[in-house]
């Protein structure tokens, strides 16, 4: 009778760390330090877009998932004629904020 309740405590134990170690896809926001209303197209590895629009000065967005592998951000910001873009390998388990920098030219950061 020991050795079931040993073996089923065992299993159960074994089962519980595996579903811990299941990998997340990874996750993204956006951060506008600017003063104009930004829109940030995210196009990912997959061939998908994701639009996050009117994103106000100092306004952080909540997080989004995307698939793993290379994204390319481009930012359209009111009132500027020019739109940034950035390029980034966004990995599983990880968390990233795509940063509309403020400075004379408009540029993009990825913090992680």
């Amino acid at each position: 009778m020991k050795k079931i309740l040993v073996s089923i405590f065992s299993l159960v134990l074994i089962m519980g760390l595996l579903s811990c170690s299941e990998e997340t896809e990874p996750q993204f926001r956006v951060h506008n330090e600017r003063t104009g209303k930004t829109n940030l197209q995210i196009q990912t590895t997959g061939g998908n877009t994701i639009n996050i629009n009117d994103v106000n000065e100092n306004q952080t967005t909540e997080y989004q998932t995307a698939a793993e592998g290379e994204i390319i951000a481009t930012a359209v910001i009111q009132g500027e004629n020019i739109s940034p873009t950035i390029t980034f390998f966004a990995q599983k388990d990880q968390r990233y904020t795509i940063v509309i920098q403020n400075g004379i030219i408009p540029t993009l950061r990825v913090d992680h």
